[in-house]
């Protein structure tokens, strides 16, 4: 068995509670992937490669811990790279039904493959990408939302954007 897993997303960008759930199943796992998302179904402020460098530079403190762009089926990545754990992150309840839908469908898909929910630390429960990306975009201060690499990143997008708070997106 391979004792690997795989955190997938669009981390747009990577926050604090992405941090926490990364640093915990790197804690559980010798080996975390984590796959971020090429082609998103939503907009995104920043394109593919930033956000894997972005994730990088956040997470380079652990180790065991690989960042790879992916394309389509989570679950075909997974195979191709021999995970048999997906890792999926649970802030609230109003998160659940959704990853209870993907997890099930993930499971007709791919039997061979596991979802494994963990929780962030209740201090990041209420954060998300899209309300960094939103306080960002609106000039206020995400600074204590996200790493010190996503910040940055974060503080370079919103000043080339300007006035017009209008973010990019991957899809092409």
């Amino acid at each position: 068995m391979n004792p690997s897993a795989m955190y997938a997303g669009t981390f747009d960008p990577i926050t604090l509670g992405h941090v926490d759930l990364i640093s915990r199943a790197a804690g559980i796992f010798p080996r975390l992937i984590l796959a971020v998302a090429r082609h998103p179904p939503k907009r995104t402020l920043f394109d593919v490669d930033e956000r894997v460098a972005i994730a990088r530079e956040a997470l380079a403190h652990l180790p065991n811990v690989e960042v790879e762009p992916f394309d389509g089926l989570l679950v075909e990545h997974a195979r191709r790279r021999g995970v048999r754990v997906l890792v999926r992150g649970l802030r609230a309840f109003s998160d659940f039904e959704f990853e209870f839908q993907m997890a099930l469908t993930n499971r007709k898909l791919a039997p061979d493959i596991e979802t494994l929910f963990l929780m962030p630390s209740e201090e990041f429960s209420y954060v998300s990408s899209s309300t960094v990306r939103q306080i960002a975009e609106l000039g206020g201060d995400a600074q204590s939302f996200v790493p010190p690499a996503a910040w940055a990143a974060l503080q370079r997008r919103t000043a080339s954007l300007g006035s017009t708070g209008e973010g990019r997106s991957d899809a092409h």
